[in-house]
């Protein structure tokens, strides 16, 4: 769980990342329970490697910046998406109301209903 306290400075760090591994961030914010991160990434890098790579180096720097949360780390997989060009205000918008829009409808049950609705497979076990 991240508090308000730890946001905006990890924020700003996980933006460093992405600009660090030739990316630019357009957008990061979540819930207590999960983040979203909207950025464009160079094509010769790979999802895996970058997301890799930012978790790591987050999670090493929360625990440097911040002794007290020691048991802080990232959940070990991760759902990602294209988004069109023609999209990326309406998710940036989206991203940026996240916790309110959490209050209403949990994370789990959303992200069930975008798998289904997009015909993505998916097994339980790892939502």
């Amino acid at each position: 769980m991240i508090s308000p306290e730890y946001e905006v400075r990890l924020y700003d760090y996980i933006g460093g990342t992405i600009r660090s591994l030739g990316g630019i961030s357009l957008g990061i914010n979540g819930a207590a329970d999960h983040r979203h991160v909207l950025a464009k990434l160079r094509p010769n890098r790979a999802l895996s490697d970058a997301l890799r790579k930012l978790k790591a180096n987050s999670s090493g720097w929360m625990h440097d910046v911040f002794p007290r949360i020691e048991h802080f780390s990232w959940q070990r997989g991760y759902g990602a998406f294209t988004v069109s060009q023609s999209q990326v205000g309406a998710v940036q918008k989206y991203i940026a109301r996240q916790k309110e829009h959490h209050h209403r409808v949990s994370f789990r049950d959303e992200f069930i209903r975008f798998l289904v609705e997009h015909g993505i497979e998916y097994d339980e076990r790892f939502i």
